[in-house]
C-alpha cells in the first residue's frame, strides 16, 4: 500500500476527530447554560377531578411539585382544604385555591354556592319558559311576568311587565313532582340568587302570575327602561304609562238627538161686550215652528 495515501487517510481521521470533539464541548456548553435548573415550589393540588358540589375528603389533595411560585390564593395547608365544598370544579394536577372552595362551614352542593347577602330562589318553568332548554347556570336572564293586576280596566287585558333585570342562574335541572294520580312527573325547575327583597317579589309573582326568562348577553349590563305592555294597547301602538293607566280611548261617532217638538202658543181670547153684558172667546193658535 502506499505510504502517502494511508498519511493522507490518518491526517483526514485525525481532524475529522479534532473537529468532532470541539463541537461537541460547544454543544455541550450551550445546553449547560441555555437550560439552568429550574426552582420548583411544594403545592397542594387535586390528586383526582374534584365536580362542582363535592365534599374535599383525605385523599382527594395532595402536595407536589410546582414549577416557578406557587399561585395567588393557593391554599398552604392540607387541613385547610379538607371538609370545604367545591364551588367550582378543580381538574387532576391543579393547585387548590381559596376562590375554587366554598368557606369554611358553609356546607356542600347548591348552598355552598349561594354568596353573602343573595338567596336562591327556585321558579318552575317549562320548556318555554326556559328559552327551549338553553338556560344554564351562570347565564343572565331577564324576567318577564304577565297577568292582570289589581284594579286594572278589563279592557286592557293581559299586562307584562319587566320585573328584574341582570339575573344570575344558579342551577337548572329536573325536579320530580306527583302529578293528582300520584305518578312521578318531571317538572324543569331553574334556581337563580337574588337578594332578599328580590326573592320576596319572585316567589310572589311565581304564585300569581306566568313567569316569562329572557336570555341576555353577559356582557350586556346596561339596565332597560321598560314601562310594559298590556293585551289592549298592542294593536293600538300606545304605551302603557303607569300601572294605573287608563283604558285606550275609543272614539264614537257623535250621537244625532231628536229636536224637541214645537212650543204651543198661548190661546187668543176675544172679548165681546153686549150692554153690560161680557163674554169671552178663546181661539187656539197654530204652534211655531
Amino acid at each position: 500500500m502506499n505510504k502517502r495515501f494511508v498519511s493522507v487517510v490518518v491526517f483526514a481521521l485525525l481532524v475529522a476527530g479534532v473537529f468532532t470533539l470541539l463541537f461537541y464541548k460547544l454543544i455541550a456548553s450551550r445546553i449547560n447554560t441555555a437550560a439552568p435548573p429550574v426552582a420548583t415550589n411544594r403545592v397542594l393540588v387535586a390528586s383526582r377531578n374534584l365536580e362542582e358540589g363535592a365534599l374535599v375528603r383525605q385523599g382527594d389533595v395532595e402536595f407536589a411539585a410546582w414549577p416557578g411560585p406557587a399561585p395567588p390564593n393557593t391554599i398552604k395547608e392540607e387541613k385547610d382544604a379538607l371538609n370545604r365544598g367545591v364551588i367550582s370544579k378543580i381538574f387532576q394536577g391543579e393547585p387548590v385555591l381559596e376562590s375554587r372552595l366554598a368557606a369554611v362551614g358553609a356546607g356542600v352542593g347548591l348552598t355552598a354556592k349561594i354568596p353573602d347577602g343573595k338567596r336562591a330562589v327556585a321558579l318552575r318553568v317549562n320548556e318555554v319558559i326556559g328559552v327551549a332548554g338553553f338556560v344554564v347556570p351562570g347565564m343572565l336572564v331577564d324576567i318577564i311576568i304577565l297577568g292582570s293586576p289589581p284594579g286594572a280596566p278589563a279592557t286592557l287585558g293581559t299586562q307584562s311587565k319587566t320585573l328584574l333585570q341582570k339575573v344570575e342562574v344558579l342551577s337548572a335541572g329536573q325536579d320530580i313532582r306527583k302529578d293528582p294520580e300520584g305518578k312521578p312527573i318531571s317538572v324543569p325547575v331553574i334556581t337563580v340568587l337574588a337578594t332578599p327583597e328580590e326573592a320576596e317579589k319572585l316567589s310572589l309573582a311565581s304564585n300569581q302570575t306566568t313567569i316569562q326568562l329572557v336570555l341576555r348577553n353577559p356582557k350586556d349590563t346596561t339596565e332597560a327602561k321598560t314601562s310594559g305592555t298590556a293585551m289592549g294597547l298592542l294593536f293600538s301602538g300606545q304605551k302603557l304609562s303607569s300601572p294605573g293607566a287608563q283604558a285606550p280611548v275609543v272614539r264614537q261617532a257623535p250621537r244625532i238627538e231628536a229636536a224637541p217638538p214645537p212650543k204651543p202658543k198661548p190661546p187668543l181670547v176675544v172679548e165681546v161686550i153686549q150692554g153690560g153684558d161680557r163674554k169671552q172667546t178663546q181661539f187656539q193658535q197654530e204652534p211655531e215652528d
